[in-house]
């Protein structure tokens, strides 16, 4: 688990300091269905995947290899999701340490198999090719 902290330390720095800006409703909802697209692949065991859709951000902090070997271990063990919900939804601008741009910050509430609770922290970030693509992932 803190090698998964480790590789997404970007999205937990998110939380910390940013330049909150009025984003549209409209592109706060298509990064969570991003988020969410993106969290199945995750959920289903589509590991390698996710790391091939990601932005470069993300692909930058680990490689391949090292994202699959680090999920493995910190959400294998957590079995099945059983619900997931969004908490919160931040549009920002600017994140410390990572490249200008549109970002939003998204927390879900999850329930696993395993019986524990947990929160997931996803940051899609609005990549050149204008499509939401996550920038950090963290769980808590």
């Amino acid at each position: 688990m803190k090698n998964l902290w480790m590789m997404v330390v970007v999205a937990g720095s998110l939380l910390m300091a940013g330049s909150a800006a009025a984003g549209t409703p409209e592109k706060v909802q298509t990064a969570v269905e991003a988020a969410k697209q993106w969290l199945d692949l995750v959920d289903t065991g589509r590991w390698g995947e996710s790391w091939d859709t990601a932005a470069p951000v993300f692909k930058n902090a680990a490689g391949r290899d090292q994202w699959i070997a680090m999920l493995e271990r910190a959400r294998g063990p957590l079995g099945d999701v059983l619900h997931r919900k969004v908490q919160t939804a931040n549009y920002l601008t600017a994140l410390p340490g990572a490249p200008a741009g549109e970002y939003v910050v998204i927390q879900f509430q999850v329930t696993f198999s395993d019986g524990k609770s947990m929160v997931e922290t996803i940051t899609p970030m609005l990549d050149t090719d204008n499509i939401w693509k996550v920038s950090g992932y963290y769980i808590k």
